[in-house]
């Protein structure tokens, strides 16, 4: 392996046992002083669910999957799979067309409460490409349902 990938590799699996050994809080629970800069894991009932990362405070972004706004993914994810809808990028079945139906907005809306439950650790990174690759790792790893880093 290319010394500078392996650098950016090194620790990666020490990262992920601190986050995995963490104490889990929830959205509402996680401490307004947690790092700048890392990746959490979403769990519920013991099932690894979702990994993300980011470069702002972690507990800002956790609050930002159940907020009052029409673009948290996570949730669209849990809706999407409930209802077996797809966003598509024509005016019929965009986003903006999903969230006027009824069913699909009530989804939606029970997911954000759904991931407000849930369990959720992390760890703090703030290199942009150990966190990217901590991110995949830690997704990987823990076996989260609901990555699949496909482009859309």
């Amino acid at each position: 392996m290319d010394k500078k990938f392996q650098e950016l590799t090194d620790d990666l699996h020490k990262k992920y046992e601190a986050l995995i050994s963490m104490k889990p809080v929830t959205v509402d629970t996680a401490p307004p002083d947690s790092p700048k800069g890392g990746v959490y894991l979403f769990t519920e009932d013991g099932q690894n669910m979702y990994a993300g990362r980011t470069q702002r405070r972690i507990s800002d972004r956790l609050k930002d999957h159940v907020s009052v706004a029409d673009d948290c993914p996570f949730a669209w994810r849990l809706a999407r799979e409930r209802t077996g809808k797809q966003a598509t990028y024509k005016k019929q079945g965009s986003r903006a067309e999903l969230l006027k139906d009824p069913d699909f907005k009530a989804e939606y809306e029970s997911a954000k409460q759904r991931i407000r439950k849930m369990q959720v650790r992390y760890v703090g990174e703030d290199n942009p490409l150990k966190q990217a690759l901590l991110e995949i790792y830690v997704a990987v790893v823990s076996g989260a349902l609901h990555n699949d880093f496909d482009t859309h």
